[in-house]
């Protein structure tokens, strides 16, 4: 028989049981700020102990209401807290499988879709995410079996809160790790995210994918494309994440493409170049309007990568001398319209000049002493210094240090490893130079 103290605790159950069924809106709210303010922070025997061994009880009552109210927001942040001592509760797998058997998890993943919700409540159902994530790795596959990466990829983009969004990189980073069946499916997750229209979203799943790549060990041929059109941006902290995934990704089988793509930004095309001159801007009263132009936004951050890629190590450097960077240089050296793409550009190619010689006097040669003698004094600044004819001579430059490597004694062999196993086309270019020599010899 149950003892007079037992008999009361479990009244005291019931009776808060009665009064949660039939309060109304405002009531259950107010019941949720008690339980909440009073709950926070306790362990699963002190949540039963607190409700005389019936917490379940009051579980099951949240989320029958969180599931009947989700789509209309009704105190949907204070359900989802509520919820959320349970969860967190030392102790509470039972409560975490109960949550989860009636479907807790997709109803979460449902929540960050709704356009009418409000971002606090989506931030809270993140949170709980992330509980659920951190139980282990059976429940991080039960997200994302539940089409989870791509609802929380999703929200990441359109969340306009950068607290928020630092939330779902937690999640994102959480399901990443531990989590070997579905790792590569947020690996592309991230890489689909990348294109965003928010910066916030660019910078904080370059930060994860860098993460990613190296749990995961082989890249996605896609990411190339993708982390070089991220270097348009006109936000320096997303532009830094991006050149030091750069950094890591050249120690992959993406290096040459990356290179090579690298070194094709320094010139940007012709189709992107004509959408300089629009007729309002031939007039020469009308403000000027490329500075910020995306293209070369792109040609200065490749111009800065490639420095950052050619200090830290002589092989990359060598391997882009190999695709005339040095040429691809001086031309961005000589775009008058952008002249951030001409100080990078600058001081990269001095860093290239400093490491070879024979790179030095191709660029003497090419610029003639008075302008040689300029850059040399001080490359940062050699663009405010120069006239639109030394300009000229810099964006219409022939140099071919390739021709004279060549020359050098570098052996088909050699150009292996310089280029890769698979660069058959930048080794077929540097032949035609080889016979062109012969030929004029």
């Amino acid at each position: 028989m149950t003892s007079m103290k037992e008999q009361a605790a479990i009244s005291r159950l019931l009776s808060f049981l009665q009064d949660w069924d039939n309060a109304g809106k405002v009531t259950r709210s107010h019941i949720l700020n008690n339980f909440i303010e009073n709950n926070r922070g306790k362990t699963a025997p002190e949540l039963e102990q607190e409700f005389s061994q019936g917490a379940s009880l009051f579980l099951v009552r949240l989320t029958t209401w969180l599931r009947l109210t989700y789509m209309t927001g009704l105190c949907l942040e204070k359900i989802l807290k509520a919820i959320g001592i349970f969860l967190s509760a030392v102790s509470s797998n039972r409560y975490l499988i109960e949550f989860l058997e009636v479907g807790g998890v997709l109803t979460l993943l449902e929540i960050l879709g709704l356009e009418k919700i409000k971002e606090e409540d989506k931030k809270q159902s993140i949170k709980l995410l992330q509980v659920i994530a951190n139980c282990g790795r059976k429940y991080k596959e039960l997200i994302c079996e539940s089409y989870g990466v791509r609802s929380i990829a999703e929200f990441l983009a359109k969340s306009k809160s950068e607290e928020t969004q630092e939330e779902v990189q937690v999640l994102l980073d959480s399901l990443v790790h531990g989590n070997p069946k579905y790792q590569n499916q947020v690996y592309k997750g991230l890489i689909a995210l990348l294109p965003s229209a928010s910066p916030k979203a660019q910078q904080l799943s370059l930060q994860t994918l860098r993460t990613a790549q190296s749990i995961i060990g082989t890249t996605h041929p896609s990411i190339v494309a993708c982390v070089l059109n991220v270097l348009r941006t006109m936000h320096l902290e997303v532009q830094y994440e991006a050149i030091e995934l750069i950094k890591d990704l050249v120690k992959y089988d993406v290096c040459t493409a990356l290179l090579k793509g690298l070194v094709a930004l320094l010139i940007p095309s012709v189709k992107e170049t004509s959408k300089l001159q629009p007729k309002i801007l031939n007039d020469s009263t009308v403000l000027q309007l490329t500075a910020h132009l995306p293209v070369f936004l792109q040609q200065a951050a490749a111009a800065k990568a490639i420095g950052v890629l050619a200090r830290s190590s002589n092989s990359l450097a060598e391997q882009m001398l190999h695709l005339r960077v040095v040429h691809s240089l001086m031309a961005a050296m000589g775009n008058t319209d952008h002249s951030n793409s001409q100080r990078q550009a600058s001081l990269t190619l001095e860093c290239f000049v400093q490491m070879f010689p024979v790179v030095e006097e191709h660029v003497r040669k090419s610029m003639g002493e008075e302008l040689y003698k300029l850059f040399l004094s001080n490359a940062e600044d050699l663009h405010m210094k120069i006239d639109s004819i030394q300009a000229d001579i810099l964006a219409a430059n022939e140099v071919n240090v390739t021709r004279a490597l060549n020359l050098g004694g570098l052996s088909n062999s050699n150009m292996g490893f310089y280029l890769g196993p698979r660069d058959q086309e930048q080794r077929d270019y540097i032949t035609h130079f080889q016979e062109d020599v012969k030929g004029k010899e």
